[in-house]
């Protein structure tokens, strides 16, 4: 099984259009769900309803059957690995979500990976990691000046580390290939943080599944 998010870097690793992957430290799953559901931008407050397990395939039909289309709605699929629990999100999640910082109030650990993978501009990968409300480190995982990296952003010591470990494995560099530099920085990232997240579940696997909707 592989676990950590290295894996993420690969084409098309979740599904169509990229990944928006969350994990978290002290909160459970459906806690976590929660939260997200109370970032969503529309005008509606919205919950997180429970829909059985799915694997993202099948998430996605019955996505399509309430909808219409699969991008006119959002669902996660849970989980949790060790210390970490998971979402992970489907249909037309790019844009309708607020500030990540509100997910970590209360002193819970939260990472937010994201990747419009699709977008044409394109927009690169995005690292945010907040605890207690605050931002600990956040970066583009291109590490492309280009759209604005000037290195980690943070909290200045535990930026400042991060910073040092992506040195130490030859990032950022221009000449690299983007997809080698997506893979080395989640790598780079996985080996600080510790980050769980198993790909054979997530791929292949049946997860418990909910929508967000309206209240």
């Amino acid at each position: 099984m592989t676990i950590g998010t290295a894996w993420l870097a690969d084409p098309r690793c979740i599904a169509f259009g990229g990944y928006r992957v969350v994990l978290a430290r002290g909160l459970s799953a459906d806690e976590l769900a929660g939260r997200l559901a109370a970032a969503v931008l529309y005008d509606a407050e919205h919950i997180a309803v429970a829909v059985g397990e799915h694997t993202g395939e099948s998430l996605l039909r019955l996505m399509d059957e309430t909808y219409g289309d699969p991008s006119d709605g959002i669902g996660l699929r849970l989980g949790h690995t060790g210390d970490w629990s998971y979402a992970v999100a489907y249909g037309g999640w790019p844009g309708e979500f607020g500030p990540p910082a509100p997910l970590s109030e209360g002193g819970a650990h939260v990472c937010v990976l994201e990747y419009e993978e699709e977008n044409g501009k394109p927009v690169p990968p995005d690292f945010a990691y907040f605890h207690d409300g605050r931002l600990l480190s956040g970066c583009n995982l291109h590490l492309d000046a280009s759209w604005g990296y000037r290195g980690v952003d943070g909290d200045p010591a535990t930026a400042a580390r991060l910073q040092e470990l992506l040195t130490a494995a030859g990032l950022p560099d221009p000449d690299r290939d983007r997809g080698d530099v997506h893979r080395t920085a989640l790598s780079v990232l996985d080996g600080f943080f510790g980050f769980a997240l198993p790909r054979d579940e997530i791929v292949t696997g049946t997860l418990p599944a909910v929508l967000l909707e309206p209240a």
